[in-house]
């Protein structure tokens, strides 16, 4: 059985000013596209279990966008009676996913997780680039017969 990787400090900090500049963040995770947990300050909630389950959205949004040609995967916003689940694009590799209270502004969810993954997207996708010793690994699609990722934002 596979360890559960340490968190990202960058992306853990990342996760920290973001929730500072937000309050009404109650959650928020960052994961590979696959739904491995890169780093989370969601108290409350099973991060592993977001993670798997923005990874099954993830495949639906992809396929979605895709469908209607609309382009590639950005942002996915739900919105429930006691708040909303936003997932954003984060690199080609990554996703951002945040939980928050029902009176949060949209507007600046929106501005602000859309900078954090930027910023998640820039540390993940230069931890996973090639280098010389290595090969990248990211796994960025689930199609077998095309190649689908979050449009970098």
């Amino acid at each position: 059985m596979d360890r559960p990787r340490p968190p990202d400090p960058e992306v853990l900090a990342e996760l920290g000013r973001l929730r500072a500049r937000l309050p009404q963040l109650t959650g928020a995770v960052a994961a590979s596209v696959d739904g491995l947990v890169l780093a989370e300050d969601a108290p409350g909630v099973e991060p592993e279990g977001v993670a798997a389950l923005t990874a099954a959205a993830l495949g639906v949004s992809l396929r979605l966008t895709d469908a209607t040609g609309q382009g590639g995967f950005r942002e996915l916003l739900v919105r429930g009676e006691d708040g909303y689940v936003a997932t954003y694009a984060a690199g080609a590799c990554a996703v951002l996913t945040l939980l928050a209270e029902p009176r949060i502004n949209v507007g600046r969810l929106h501005l602000e997780a859309r900078r954090a993954g930027a910023r998640i997207g820039e540390l993940m996708d230069r931890a996973n680039a090639p280098g010389p010793d290595r090969t990248a690994t990211a796994h960025t699609g689930t199609d077998t017969t095309t190649t689908t990722r979050p449009t970098p934002n």
